[in-house]
């Protein structure tokens, strides 16, 4: 076990697989652009309710950003990943490729 290396951890605020989601879908927006409640409910096919349970979560750790404004006389809710959440997502994929890259460990092999 001499230089092995410790498997790296993965965020488990962005690894819950309804908030992975949600961070893909964010983050293929442009940095500082941002996505409607219904549209982000839609891309992520996920009920209002749900959604808004995993969106408090995100906005907890500051991986994203919701504002509330208005469209005429309609409010309408805005989503937006922050610079945290985008660092914290480009690290999760990091993270994602080096426990992909790492050499297979069979231990059949070394009793050859």
């Amino acid at each position: 076990m001499t230089g092995e290396r410790a498997l790296p951890n993965l965020d488990s605020v962005i690894h819950a697989q309804a908030r992975l989601r949600v961070t893909v879908a964010l983050s293929v927006l442009p940095a500082g652009d941002k996505v409607t409640f219904p549209r982000l409910q839609e891309l992520v096919g996920m009920t209002a309710g749900n959604l808004s349970t995993h969106l408090r979560k995100l906005e907890d750790a500051g991986y994203i950003t919701i504002t509330k404004a208005y469209q005429r006389r309609t409010p309408v809710t805005y989503v937006t990943l922050t610079r945290a959440g985008r660092r914290a997502f480009e690290d999760y994929i990091a993270t994602l490729h080096d426990l992909l890259a790492r050499p297979e460990q069979d231990s059949d092999d070394e009793d050859l």
